[in-house]
């Protein structure tokens, strides 16, 4: 695939194009900071853009917000942030498209080459995956909320994997549950966040959605 890629530390973002070369995508362009970032996009109307929260010139969450505004124009353009922080309100608004194609992975926590490339793989195609300490903070946010109380542990648990991006096998195989179990916590949780049967194929991006943005 055609990737963007933006980050601002020349060690890992030559590291970066060189995995990426190496596993048969294309880098179509690389920049540190975020005008050229957009710009970038812009141009080459990207398979996949990897973007650094914080980047220049102000190192805050230029790269973040760089992100918003570009799926402000295309709400499709697949987007993965690849950080060393979860800046949790603007990973919300990330997510409160529903479009799916975004990822939010912690730069220290990707340990195996196989799982980031499944990573970029999942998000290119409309996928959603979530690292799990950005799930456990983005709902620790929400901990007080009313609709948080809906959910039973076990909903809130099988959420949180959801909300990671795995399948219900994988879900059934980490909570080493059978399959018609996890189908009926999923149902429960749809149905108590009030997500009827819609034919488009985000219904779980928007229960995650419910519950980070309530």
């Amino acid at each position: 695939m055609r990737i963007v890629i933006a980050e601002d530390l020349l060690l890992l973002r030559d590291g970066l194009i060189r995995i990426l070369t190496d596993t048969g995508h294309t880098v179509v362009a690389a920049v540190d900071n975020a005008p050229d970032l957009e710009s970038a996009v812009q141009e080459h109307r990207p398979d996949l853009s990897i973007v650094d929260v914080r980047l220049p010139p102000g190192f805050r969450d230029e790269g973040l917000r760089a992100a918003l505004a570009v799926r402000g124009r295309d709400p499709k353009t697949p987007i993965l942030i690849l950080s060393q922080y979860v800046e949790r309100t603007y990973a919300a608004e990330l997510l409160a498209d529903g479009n799916g194609a975004v990822g939010y992975l912690l730069k220290d926590r990707v340990t195996a080459l196989d799982e980031f490339l499944d990573a970029i793989e999942r998000v290119a195609g409309g996928g959603t995956v979530m690292d799990p300490e950005v799930v456990r903070q983005l709902f620790a946010r929400n901990n007080r909320d009313r609709g948080v109380t809906a959910l039973t542990p076990r909903e809130r648990e099988v959420l949180a994997l959801v909300a990671q991006g795995l399948s219900n096998s994988a879900i059934c195989a980490e909570l080493v549950l059978a399959p018609p179990s996890v189908e009926k916590h999923i149902t429960n949780i749809l149905t108590k966040l009030d997500l009827p049967p819609a034919d488009d194929t985000h219904r779980r991006v928007r229960a995650v959605l419910a519950y980070l943005n309530q």
